[in-house]
């Protein structure tokens, strides 16, 4: 079986390399070469195996050259992704240090808008500086956010500068209004007493325009503008509180009021007859009191009166103290409010031991029942 598929495997070799004959020309020379099947399959075998050789060869350079692109692909791709990733990594960095940046712009602009708010408060309170209960009014709060951050603590900051400047509007408004109520109630017009071009607010009420405030305190507008109300405010209740300290607003004597200012009918003529002041009635040296300061104008007896004293309050206010039993100043000499000048008596037209007050004003004389009471309400309003 195998020895019959040998002989026909090599008959069909020899069919297909049949013996040949070469000749070859050289030289004038003929020469042969003869071709026999063996040599034919010899030389077919190492061409064949040639072409495989060269073949595989080719196949394995194609495999390798494939093998290798695929490698660089791959560490094309590795690098590219890589790449993507130093980018992404450096777009965030970039983002986070652009929002630290700006973070702490905002902290340092709160901070810096804090610190011109405090100035400008600072100008405005040593404008408070001496007022009775301004310096408890606007006491700074006491830190509270020791473990707070920066911002949560320039936060807490900013709210108790609110507190401080609208403690300040309430102070000086409210004191601003009692005082223009009691010079209401003594029949002046507060607004005459307000001082407007002085010394007092300075640069913080000269500003006609809140804007141009806010340029020069370099804050906003509207802080700017509570600083400016509150020191006018306050500037206008320095004028008044000033003002009323010069006023005699306070009781010449302690002692039962027993006649008021107008017409009534004369206790001697039994007609009617104005009354130009204000009768207290007590015994004796009851102590009579200067109802404010001033230099002591007269002192004497005055027909009617008996004996009188007369102060200079300035500004166009006197002060008539009549019917005294003694005098205790000379003229000339300043008093202050409420040091004794003399003792109730009985001289002069007068039916029994009183005082009789008067207050004149540029000549005139004025209920003294209106001063005194709007001394009762400034004395009250004050407590």
């Amino acid at each position: 079986m195998g020895m019959t598929r040998f002989r026909r495997l090599w008959r069909s070799l020899h069919e297909l390399f049949p013996e040949r004959h070469l000749y070859v020309r050289s030289g004038g020379q003929m020469r042969g070469v003869v071709l026999t099947p063996v040599k034919q399959m010899v030389i077919a075998g190492g061409l064949a195996g040639f072409a495989l050789w060269t073949g595989v060869s080719t196949v394995a350079m194609l495999i390798n050259a494939s093998s290798l692109n695929a490698a660089d692909q791959q560490v094309m791709r590795i690098k590219a992704q890589n790449e993507r990733m130093n980018a992404d990594r450096q777009a965030r960095l970039n983002s986070a240090i652009a929002q630290l940046s700006a973070v702490n712009g905002s902290v340092d602009d709160l901070a810096a808008s804090v610190e011109r708010r405090h100035a400008a408060l600072a100008m405005l309170v040593s404008d408070f500086k001496g007022a009775p209960g301004a310096a408890e009014a606007l006491k700074p709060a006491a830190p509270r956010l020791a473990d707070a951050n920066p911002v949560e603590r320039i936060n807490a900051t900013r709210m108790d500068q609110e507190r401080l400047i609208q403690s300040a509007e309430t102070y000086a408004k409210t004191r601003a209004e009692r005082l223009r109520v009691a010079f209401r109630l003594a029949g002046l017009n507060p607004e005459s007493y307000v001082n407007r071009g002085g010394a007092l607010g300075g640069p913080l009420i000269e500003a006609k325009d809140p804007r141009a405030l806010a340029a020069v305190l370099d804050v906003e507008p509207d802080f700017a503008m509570r600083i400016q109300r509150a020191s006018s405010n306050m500037s206008a209740m320095r004028s008044l509180s000033t003002a009323a300290n010069r006023l005699p607003l306070a009781r010449p004597a302690y002692a039962v009021k027993t006649s008021g200012f107008g017409v009534r009918f004369d206790p001697f003529t039994r007609r009617p007859a104005l009354h130009s002041g204000l009768d207290f009635a007590g015994g004796i040296n009851t102590p009579i009191s200067a109802t404010a300061p001033g230099v002591v104008s007269f002192t004497g007896v005055r027909s009617g009166y008996g004996n009188t004293i007369e102060i200079d309050h300035g500004g166009g206010f006197k002060t008539r103290y009549a019917h005294l039993q003694a005098i205790g100043v000379r003229p000339g000499q300043r008093v202050g409010v409420g040091q004794r000048i003399g003792g109730m008596g009985n001289t002069g037209r007068s039916t029994g031991p009183h005082l009789h007050y008067e207050v004149w004003v540029n000549g005139k004389a004025q209920n003294p029942d209106r001063f005194v009471r709007a001394g009762d309400y400034v004395q009250q309003a004050s407590s």
